[in-house]
């Protein structure tokens, strides 16, 4: 078991959490994702999954869009509704989106896709993956009159019209649907989902077998879904993946009565998860880091932790519904 100064203070934030009406504003505060505050972050993660969908087969736009943990805002839905999608549904644990910026974050949204910018790249957000091979705008997924019918005046009014407050009503067939808490696969119609989408998210959830499965069911015949995942510390340590030395006694206090915290599950765990709620991986590109760790300072749980597992820092996914 390793630890620094930083670790000491996240466990005394992770035992704060007991003393009545901290959880909340702890969680509030550690939990959201700042990223997706900005259009362009939202652009960008939205465009790179839709990018390596396409590259990958997945030609037809997805209508009906979910999303896990959309975080500050409901910026890459709305980037979805804006390219074409019909219906989304944000899915979090706790109500973290800013009602308020997303009319802000939907305008700056319509303008690049207007002016077809170009995808944001490593140079202004250097840590957001999957990467590309290019980041200029994808004219080839949307043909003009696709794009005349998508960015109509009157289409994008009756989008705006269902922001604040999102009113989880449908605008004839547009609707935005923002759920907290899911705690039940029963929030989404079987078969009804094109595309799931998640960015950095699945590395929180606790009941992931649970999660997936309920992904599974949510998805039709053919649906897709894409996530990157990050097996990194979140800023708990000094060293990426110090997470894993620590006992499950630690971890608790760590945790506290968070609902929202890493879940420390490896890249062989999410596979095997998805593998065995029915899905077939399409795309799997990881993205490797050197150990910082000897296998001796592991935590109990993770000493028999294959090499693999131990150097895969993040990893995006494609996968498919199989039946």
């Amino acid at each position: 078991m390793v630890f620094d100064r930083k670790v000491l203070t996240v466990i005394l934030k992770g035992i704060a959490t007991y003393l009545p009406g901290i959880t909340r504003f702890i969680q509030k505060k550690s939990g959201a994702t700042v990223g997706t505050s900005s259009a362009r972050y939202c652009y960008s993660v939205w465009l790179r999954h839709l990018v390596i969908a396409y590259k990958n087969g997945f030609i037809e736009y997805p209508k009906v869009v979910a999303e896990l943990g959309p975080g500050d805002s409901l910026g890459i839905g709305l980037a979805a509704l804006i390219s074409g999608a019909d219906k989304y549904y944000g899915l979090d644990v706790i109500e973290f989106a800013n009602k308020e910026s997303n009319m802000e974050i939907f305008d700056d949204l319509v303008e690049l896709f207007l002016n077809r910018s170009s995808i944001p790249d490593d140079n202004e957000f250097p840590r957001l993956k999957p990467l590309l091979d290019s980041y200029e705008f994808p004219s080839y997924m949307f043909s003009d009159n696709y794009f005349e019918t998508v960015l109509s005046k009157d289409r994008l009014d009756k989008i705006r019209a269902l922001i604040v407050p999102v009113s989880n009503d449908v605008s004839d067939y547009i609707s935005i649907k923002y759920i907290v808490p899911w705690d039940e696969d029963k929030v989404i119609l079987r078969n009804s989902v094109d595309m799931i989408i998640s960015q950095a998210v699945l590395e929180h959830v606790n009941d992931l077998d649970g999660s997936y499965i309920a992904m599974h069911k949510w998805l039709k015949p053919g649906g897709f879904m894409s996530h990157e995942i990050d097996f990194k510390c979140h800023r708990i340590s000094a060293n990426w993946d110090y997470h894993w030395t620590y006992s499950d006694f630690i971890w608790k206090l760590i945790v506290g009565k968070r609902k929202y915290f890493l879940n420390r599950h490896p890249y062989s765990v999410h596979i095997n998860s998805l593998k065995n709620s029915g899905f077939k991986i399409i795309c799997d590109i990881k993205n490797n880091t050197e150990s910082s760790i000897k296998r001796k300072k592991l935590a109990k749980r993770f000493i028999g932790m294959s090499d693999d597992d131990l150097i895969t820092s993040e990893v995006f996914i494609l996968a498919v519904h199989q039946n």
